[in-house]
């Protein structure tokens, strides 16, 4: 009985079908990228200082322009170069008092300006843009500038959350359906979020947003592995990922166009309704129907696959059947069994690590970018350009020189350039932003390198098991980042890429810790993982048909 990859070696591994849908479902790894880091254009926080009432009138009446009108009547900067006290203070003036004059106002009231009093911003804040972001919409600023920090972490605890309980649906209702559900969802939600009418209810449609549209990806990912045969699933899984970079350079020029936010998340929203098409353009995994033991339906599939790709169907296609893996038929996957052994364990508790941090240099660079850099729209778009080199790299050496190496090489650049910045001057700012991208090119190989790497050093058995759980930990990443890059970065510039450096060569030596897989056999039991490292089995190791939760570049 023929196997689904034997029938597509016959009809083709990636024919004008496998083509089509494949450019099909990069459209929903395009839709992921605002959402992954929406974060730096919605959170925008400008420039911005107290309203003060009567400031406006004075300035008017004294023909100031607007460096004498902050020189007057906005306090200076704190201690070491802090911005809290002309950001967040005002002085206590009536500016609505006819004895103040133009010259130096405050002159009549105090010695020194500085001993007048200072009090809160009672009437609100100013901001230096011609746009809008939440934070100047709901003056996210100030005492209130840890809820930006929860509005970005709300939808990486919706990925954790949904992460798991979307690859169930996907198991057991369907690749399609689960994809088509989650888009509209998603859609209905970015919508949603544009016109929310409150800080609270933003929170809220972000958080169902983040439950959704990681399904929503993965079901995307696993289709189109699923649809290509052996020697085209590594390539179309990078590929694949590759056009979540592709959203990023889209995301940066969509948001020069449209500064304002709620029309920004407006027009990252609803194309997505147009991925909904996906339905008439991409059937069911055929893979996954026979599993369900559906095969009439998924030989009516490889049947359109055959015509679609002008091929002939074998002649034994109504045989079509499933290899099932005597392993998995007589083994079933439990938590523990990620702990089992001494070597299992360790590699379970790197491979959490290296997830973890992998989130937080990612994430953590681009929104350092965001809080620290001079023109947003640029720095952001050369940060994400630099994705695509990183996609060419791992295509060109990772079978060559194997996976470790590279994952630990890759780590060390990430976390060599973090430790780098630090000592860049803050007018040197091209310098920074070099830097800044080569350390983004680095993570961003991780990303992709642990995925196949975590794959193939777990059993069969728990191979999907032991990628969600540590990919998971990727999600808890992305939910204190935000808190670690802007509470850090008001404390000391510098102080998040001292904490990403660290992270980021701690992980390259701990790379160095994992065994070697390489032309190495997938591991069907626990006794022979923990031989991995003592003998090689020569073998093409294609694995992405069993992984159906990496993330992308990225996450």
């Amino acid at each position: 009985m023929p196997s689904v990859d034997d029938v597509l070696e016959h009809v083709g591994e990636f024919g004008w079908f496998q083509k089509q849908a494949f450019l099909n479902l990069c459209l929903t790894s395009v839709a992921f990228a605002p959402i992954y880091v929406g974060i730096v254009f919605l959170g925008f926080t400008p420039d911005h200082r107290c309203r003060s009432p009567g400031v406006a009138e004075l300035s008017q009446r004294c023909g100031w322009g607007l460096a004498e009108e902050l020189n007057y009547t906005v306090p200076g900067p704190g201690p070491a170069g802090q911005a809290f006290p002309h950001q967040c203070r005002r002085y206590e003036v009536d500016w609505n008092q006819s004895a103040l004059g133009c010259e130096d106002p405050l002159a009549g009231l105090a010695a020194n300006s500085s001993h007048l009093p200072l009090g809160p911003c009672r009437y609100g804040w100013v901001y230096d843009t011609p746009g809008s972001s939440i934070v100047t919409e709901f003056n996210l600023v100030c005492e209130a500038a840890w809820k930006v920090d929860l509005f970005q972490s709300c939808v990486n605890v919706g990925f954790f959350v949904g992460s798991l309980g979307m690859g169930y649906i996907a198991d057991r209702f369907g690749r399609k359906l689960c994809l088509l559900a989650t888009t509209l969802i998603n859609a209905v939600l970015g919508v949603l979020t544009a016109v929310a009418p409150d800080y609270v209810s933003l929170l809220l449609f972000r958080l169902l947003q983040g439950l959704v549209s990681k399904g929503s990806w993965m079901a995307g990912y696993t289709l189109i592995t699923e649809f290509v045969g052996l020697g085209y699933r590594k390539t179309v899984a990078i590929l694949y990922q590759t056009a979540f970079s592709v959203g990023l350079v889209l995301l940066s020029g969509l948001a020069y166009a449209v500064p304002h936010w709620r029309s920004l998340q407006l027009a990252v929203s609803l194309p997505i309704f147009l991925l909904l098409l996906c339905y008439w353009f991409v059937p069911e995994s055929p893979r996954w129907l026979l599993s369900q033991k559906r095969n009439t339906q998924a030989i009516k599939i490889m049947d359109r696959i055959a015509q679609k790709n002008g091929k002939l169907p074998p002649a034994d296609l109504k045989t079509l059947s499933l290899e099932e893996d005597v392993v998995t038929e007589r083994l079933s996957p439990s938590f523990l069994d990620l702990f089992r052994t001494q070597n299992l364990r360790k590699y379970t508790f790197i491979l959490m690590y290296l997830w973890f941090t992998s989130s937080v240099l990612y994430q953590g660079l681009i929104m350092h970018v965001g809080a620290t850099g001079g023109n947003l729209y640029l720095d952001f778009l050369y940060s994400a350009l630099v994705e695509f080199p990183a996609a060419f790299i791992i295509l060109l050496v990772i079978d060559r020189f194997g996976r470790l190496y590279l994952l630990a090489g890759s780590n060390l650049l990430a976390g060599a350039a973090c430790f780098l910045m630090i000592f860049i001057s803050h007018d040197l700012h091209w310098l920074s932003i070099v830097a800044a991208c080569i350390g983004r090119m680095g993570i961003t190989i991780v990303f992709q390198v642990v995925c196949l790497v975590s794959a193939e050093l777990y059993p069969t058995f728990i191979r999907n098991l032991g990628v969600m759980v540590c990919s998971s930990l990727c999600d808890l990443g992305g939910v204190v980042a935000p808190f670690l890059v802007f509470r850090l970065t008001e404390v000391w510039r510098g102080l998040p890429l001292v904490l990403f450096a660290a992270l980021g060569l701690v992980a390259g030596g701990m790379s160095l810790l994992l065994p070697e897989t390489k032309g190495v056999a997938l591991p069907e039991t626990i006794e022979e993982v923990d031989r991995l490292g003592r003998k090689a089995k020569p073998r093409d190791n294609m694995i992405y048909l069993q992984v159906k939760m990496p993330e992308p570049a990225g996450i």
